[in-house]
């Protein structure tokens, strides 16, 4: 584990203090505290807190600094912020879980799953997120920027909950109907339910912390973020389709649970009549057998040299952005270039 990694990891355990002492204080009794600790361990610090870090590298590289040479304190308020993007996330995924009736999690069963869980796991997951808001008012509240923090989120909050809306009425698990598939209706959801939590707000509240927090250049950042968020997703249905199970660390099952990825919304654009039926017939049904049909009619259209001719189309799109940004109010292309570095042409 990196050193960067796992000093994050060792600001969590305060946090989790810091929160069970709030439930203290209001007068919980001690198994309702000891099961929200449970909570809050078991669904947020398992995955890869990329999202978190980014809060920490991302102000490092506004201050022409780098994270290890913060002070601890600086790093401790940095650390906290990338935390709640990780709560955030673990109370999307926890609620995701239960709406997918998705088995594993992060090596782990899901939340839900865990005995005694249950249907607790919708209060579980609401507590995960009001965490958030208890931590910033605690370590904020007397900054100028505070309510921007708490705006961000909320806005944030409001957006991945739109997409996850539209992607859940476009693909219901047990309702196949590949009429309500689109390209522009993909776009949509990845970029709101992944790109804007994902990409963007790890990078504005560095800003907001920074004091690079003029309109122009958040709008700088978001410009670059979101389609570079969006590419994320796109390379992730990609590789749940190409990617091998030791390259993704999974099986791909996007194509069995009738996922509304890239991959089959490009088929879409591309197939015959013959090959659409092919794909209405076989799409989402479970079995290898239906599956191995759709990725014959994807091989028949070349999705893969799609997607290449895709990925070299962004890419140089999004250099040409970043390369294009004005540093004169203190935002750095770096900061964008560090976040592209990351996913291009990435295997796993």
């Amino acid at each position: 584990m990196s050193d960067n990694k796992s000093r994050f990891l060792a600001e969590f355990p305060q946090l989790v203090s810091e929160l069970k002492d709030s439930l203290a204080n209001y007068g919980m009794p001690q198994e309702a505290i000891d099961w929200y600790e449970r909570n809050l361990n078991y669904n947020t610090p398992g995955g890869k807190l990329n999202r978190g870090l980014s809060v920490v590298d991302t102000f490092a590289i506004l201050k022409g600094t780098t994270a290890s040479e913060l002070p601890q304190a600086q790093y401790s308020q940095l650390a906290l912020l990338g935390w709640c993007i990780e709560l955030l996330q673990a109370y999307f995924l926890v609620a995701d879980d239960m709406m997918d009736r998705s088995i594993t999690r992060r090596g782990q069963p899901c939340w839900y799953r865990v005995e005694g869980v249950n249907e607790i796991a919708i209060n579980d997951a609401f507590m995960l997120e009001a965490a958030i808001y208890k931590l910033l008012k605690r370590h904020f509240r007397s900054e100028p920027y505070y309510i921007d923090l708490v705006e961000l989120f909320h806005e944030v909050t409001f957006q991945t909950e739109l997409g996850q809306l539209l992607d859940l009425i476009t693909a219901p698990e047990d309702k196949v109907d590949l009429s309500k598939f689109s390209l522009d209706k993909h776009s949509f959801i990845v970029i709101f339910k992944t790109a804007y939590y994902s990409f963007y707000l790890p990078v504005a509240l560095a800003m907001y912390v920074a004091g690079v927090s003029d309109s122009k250049d958040l709008k700088q950042a978001q410009d670059v973020l979101i389609p570079l968020g969006e590419y994320f997703q796109i390379q992730d249905d990609y590789l749940d389709c190409y990617g091998t199970p030791e390259q993704i660390g999974k099986i791909g099952t996007d194509i069995q649970d009738n996922k509304c990825s890239w991959i089959i919304n490009k088929a879409l654009q591309l197939a015959s009549p013959e090959q659409r039926k092919i794909l209405d017939e076989n799409y989402g049904k479970k079995g290898t057998q239906y599956e191995e049909k759709c990725k014959e009619v994807f091989n028949e259209l070349n999705i893969q040299k799609h997607y290449l001719e895709y990925e070299d189309q962004v890419a140089q799109q999004i250099k040409t952005q970043i390369s294009q940004v004005d540093e004169s109010r203190g935002f750095k292309q770096a900061v964008l270039t560090a976040f592209f570095n990351k996913i291009y042409k990435r295997s796993k």
